[in-house]
């Protein structure tokens, strides 16, 4: 069983910073693509930032120069720094991993609430 297993919500003040982290666990198939999705409360699921295995990085214009997204490709994780978060950063942040044959694993989610 495939499990993505996430870390580093909670509550911060807004300027604060927050780092999550997501490893995948239960297999070792290839990780074509992997990052953050977010889903504010009443809205869709929407893109924080994802980086594919040539390290191609694709992320949402309303984080950039504020999140930053790695992967360690060893451990099979990748990780979210957010500085600098605002309230409209509010949401539960889920992880994504993208495996052969177009599977998608998401996380349980974990929840950033950020105030004013």
């Amino acid at each position: 069983q495939v499990l993505l297993v996430e870390s580093g919500g909670g509550l911060v003040q807004a300027g604060g910073s927050l780092r999550l982290s997501c490893t995948v666990s239960g297999d070792t198939f290839t990780i074509y693509n992997m990052g953050w999705y977010r889903q504010a409360p009443g809205k869709e699921r929407d893109v924080v930032a994802t980086i594919d295995i040539s390290g191609n990085l694709v992320e949402d214009a309303s984080v950039k120069g504020r999140f930053t997204l790695s992967r360690d490709n060893t451990r099979r994780t990748v990780f979210l720094q957010m500085n600098n978060l605002k309230p409209d950063d509010t949401a539960v942040y889920f992880c994504y991993a993208l495996g052969p044959y177009g599977r998608q694993y998401w996380g349980k989610g974990t929840a950033v609430t950020v105030s004013h």
